[in-house]
């Protein structure tokens, strides 16, 4: 099962990875702020992750990682 992780205080909430996500189980957490001020991506369903690393190959930030 793949496992990813979104470094929150360092994300800026641009959404590019949630627009890739084929499953689409990353969305922008409009809940809380990190640090900066931004709202951050978070994984919704970790269970549907299907570790393709599309997210973290569109982030610009170099914030997510994924571990198969």
């Amino acid at each position: 099962m793949a496992k990813i992780t979104i470094n929150s205080e360092r994300c800026k909430g641009c959404g590019l990875c949630a627009s890739v996500c084929p499953k689409q189980i990353i969305e922008i957490d409009k809940q809380e702020r990190n640090k900066k001020g931004y709202y951050t991506a978070a994984c919704v369903d970790y269970g549907k992750c299907i570790g393709c690393a599309m997210c973290a190959m569109m982030c610009p930030d170099c914030v997510i990682t994924v571990e198969r």
